[in-house]
């Protein structure tokens, strides 16, 4: 399981490092001893945290081809089968889904609390209005 420094935490999570510790303080996210002996967040309980979170916006730089259409953010559920997977990534107040191969997701090594950016290459996108607007 891949573990964040705490910067890297709070920049996942779009928040401050002195928030991320004040949370380790109080009990809302649980630190561990990274292998170097820092104090380090593990993946699986930085997506439980960013799931409640929902940050406003991904902290993750996004690639330099086209940020439009890349969401940088957490894998916060993997679920496979026999021949396919269903990735989820909280990617700031997006919740992104993907299905793909078994063999791709293993060969990315997608597990919750990894990093990941969802590419996104739509033929049909649909727009509509918030409720509530004329």
């Amino acid at each position: 399981m891949p573990h964040f420094r705490i910067s890297e935490a709070a920049r996942l999570l779009g928040v401050s490092d002195d928030s991320v510790r004040r949370w380790a303080d109080n009990g809302r996210l649980r630190l561990v001893q990274d292998d170097t002996g820092r104090m380090a967040v593990d993946g699986a309980e930085l997506a439980r945290v960013a799931k409640e979170l929902v940050p406003a916006e991904s902290a993750l730089p996004a690639p330099r081809e086209s940020a439009r259409n890349h969401f940088p953010g957490l894998v916060t559920a993997v679920h496979k089968d026999g021949i396919m997977a269903q990735v989820e990534i909280q990617a700031g107040p997006h919740r992104v889904v993907s299905l793909m191969s078994r063999e791709a997701a293993e060969e990315l090594g997608l597990e919750v609390g990894v990093a990941a950016i969802a590419s996104i290459k739509a033929t049909n996108v649909v727009v509509d209005l918030p409720r509530g607007r004329p």
